[in-house]
């Protein structure tokens, strides 16, 4: 149970002809996804570095259900603004939470900012996912909802 529903952990395998694996095999560079992993206190000058180099994605780990600092807001919003910023959770297991919490910098918060949830997926695998995505040639909308439709999660 999360948020008062049944989460099914496992689900049948399904395909999505929006990916297209043989695009990403002409890829001449693999996009930049950054993953930056965050905690209590942290402040936003590794978000405003990611900012600054141009990456192509971001996947943020939050704490708990998928929550940040107050201080970073600001800047994932911006970002989120510009290339596609998922939320996921860093605790290793469970999902990023989507109606929970409201304060500045929880999921509530972040996803009415344009951060897209990534469901039970970590970090790690919501960047690959990412990459992939894009490497196919989708737009940041379109790849930020194929990731959260894969991990289960929501915009």
């Amino acid at each position: 149970m999360s948020e008062g529903r049944v989460a099914v952990v496992t689900r049948p395998a399904w395909s999505s002809p929006a990916l297209s694996l043989e695009a990403v095999g002409a890829v001449e560079s693999v996009p930049r996804v950054a993953l930056v992993r965050v905690g209590l206190g942290d402040d936003a000058h590794l978000l405003e570095a990611v900012e600054a180099a141009s990456f192509d994605g971001l996947v943020v780990e939050g704490v708990g259900g998928g929550h940040v600092p107050r201080a970073l807001v600001p800047v994932l919003a911006r970002l989120a603004g510009r290339i596609p910023v998922l939320l996921a959770s860093r605790t290793g297991a469970g999902e990023t939470l989507t109606r929970t919490y409201g304060y500045p910098g929880a999921e509530i918060d972040l996803l009415g900012r344009g951060l897209v949830g990534v469901g039970r997926l970590d970090g790690a695998k919501a960047r690959l996912a990412l990459v992939l995505a894009l490497a196919s040639g989708l737009d940041r909308t379109s790849a930020a909802d194929l990731v959260a439709l894969v991990g289960g999660g929501a915009r």
